[in-house]
């Protein structure tokens, strides 16, 4: 019998009324093994009412308490790691040592939130003027909502909603309809490590949930992170609300490939970066610009190492690469390939009729590798979202960074060179919000902000870090200015000595 995920409301389980369920599939067998309600408008207000009715009460808790809360939620956490792991796994398809290190890197945050005591401090300056003093604060927002993709479920997730429930807010996280059991693990943790009923709400659902989150009057903030359609959907529809809105978009991420540089080291790199979890990240490098004439030498180590490659179920330890999330991807991203010869590129690896002997109808793509591709094919243009790499001739460094410029994407950007001087250079000079000097996928660790430029970041901060703190805070300033006891009123004595 398929099993149902449902909402996790107010701290528990809570079946969904509306009647619609989204199928949720095994990657690796092409079988439906779930089905997860998607909510109605009302139970939209149910879980914003459960987190507004909690907000009494946790958004005046004391730091000591929020932090005992997520200590032990970082203990839990870490002792169910595989667990998370696996449910990923399942229901995504990557491979199990992928799904561990999502986990690894959501913990990062949680480890972020509970040092939130000093990042909470205030500022304060005495005497500015005759006894008057200026104290600045932050304080928590109130209901806020997070919007989390496919691609990582955890991850994406705990990059929210530790931080602000840390900040004394409440959280209702909307993840992704097409694998959405880790989150109701996430927040059976929770409760489990103390967290009162309704600090954090798990809701499913479709358009119908996202567009109740965004329309909602006590939802104050909005995180989403996903493509660029939408994330400029959100952006516009939240901001028109009066919301405060951070959406993270999509990406094409180019990696400069220097003269001068390690090209063993660099096509490990680019294999690791264009292929790892499938290609579906949006930190992925799918875009390889070699400069000058090692190309060829650079794209037969790229060839060499990813035919080698095993692509197989993700729970299989040997291998090293899973199936994408959905059929109806698996042929979108086929689609690029296919059309890539005709658009001018050169086909070096096609891995479109890849399968899986026993798992024949599972999401199965192999690893393609496209050389030459023109700035103006779709392969180059769109974000694939999966494991097709493209690589792409210039004469020089400034041409290198010209093209890479032009993109409307600013996500992740990396070089790969021996000189201090050309990597001082790019750092400056590219258009993205984080840079790699020989390191492919530049993610920031927790304690710094992830967060792209241009069409891959709508909105004014980036997540986590101290963006991340800032986001679910807002300023307050107070300026007092307070009588000098010296001076109460006759009759009134304080135990300090006139001043007349």
């Amino acid at each position: 019998m398929t099993k149902t995920v449902n909402h996790w409301i107010g701290g528990k389980t809570v079946e969904g009324t509306s009647g619609q369920y989204g199928p949720v599939t095994d990657p690796a067998t092409g079988q439906v093994t779930t089905r997860v309600a998607l909510a109605s408008t009302e139970e939209v207000d149910a879980a914003v009412a459960a987190a507004k009715a909690a907000y009494a009460t946790w958004g005046t808790s004391s730091l000591a308490q929020r932090t005992a809360v997520l200590f032990r939620y970082r203990a839990l956490l870490d002792a169910h790691r595989d667990d998370i792991a696996a449910l990923i796994t399942a229901e995504h398809g990557k491979v199990h040592s992928d799904a561990l290190g999502e986990v690894a890197r959501g913990l990062e945050i949680v480890e972020l939130a509970c040092g939130i005591t000093t990042q909470l401090k205030g500022e304060l300056s005495t005497q500015v003027s005759n006894r008057v003093d200026v104290s600045s604060i932050r304080q928590s927002l109130g209901v806020v909502a997070g919007i989390t993709p496919f691609n990582f479920p955890a991850m994406v997730p705990m990059w929210m909603f530790p931080l602000a429930i840390a900040c004394g807010n409440t959280f209702v996280l909307k993840p992704s309809e097409k694998d959405p059991s880790a989150a109701n693990l996430l927040a059976e943790l929770a409760a489990e490590a103390g967290l009162p009923d309704g600090v954090l709400n798990v809701l499913h659902g479709d358009k119908v949930a996202v567009d109740g989150l965004l329309n909602h009057p006590d939802v104050a903030a909005v995180s989403f992170v996903g493509s660029t359609p939408i994330a400029r959907y959100i952006h516009a529809t939240a901001s028109a609300n009066g919301k405060r809105v951070q959406a993270l978009g999509g990406a094409k991420n180019h990696m400069l490939v220097l003269p001068d540089a390690d090209l063993d080291a660099a096509a490990d790199a680019a294999v690791s970066a264009a292929y790892g979890s499938a290609g579906e990240r949006c930190m992925a490098i799918s875009a390889v610009v070699a400069v000058g004439a090692i190309g060829d030498e650079l794209v037969a180590k790229i060839r060499e190492r990813a035919e080698k490659i095993t692509i197989g179920p993700g729970n299989d330890p040997a291998s090293e690469m899973g199936p994408l999330i959905t059929a109806a991807h698996r042929d979108k991203v086929a689609s690029y390939v296919t059309g890539a010869a005709a658009q001018g590129a050169e086909v070096v690896l096609d891995g479109t009729g890849h399968t899986v002997e026993g798992f024949e109808d599972g999401h199965w793509i192999g690893l393609s590798l496209l050389d030459k591709v023109s700035t103006d094919s779709d392969a180059y243009k769109d974000e694939i979202f999966g494991p097709v790499l493209c690589v792409l001739r210039v004469e020089s460094y400034e041409d290198g960074v010209a093209l890479m410029n032009a993109s409307p994407f600013g996500n992740g950007t990396a070089i790969f060179t021996r000189d201090g001087g050309a990597a001082r250079r790019f750092q400056l000079e590219i258009q993205a919000g984080m840079v790699g000097v020989n390191v492919p996928i530049p993610v920031p660790v927790g304690y710094h902000s992830f967060g792209g430029w241009k069409d891959s970041l709508f909105g004014d901060h980036h997540i986590y870090g101290n963006d991340g703190v800032h986001f679910y805070t807002r300023g307050k300033v107070t300026t007092t200015r307070w009588p000098d006891p010296a001076d109460a009123p006759a009759g009134v004595d304080l135990g300090f000595p006139r001043n007349h």
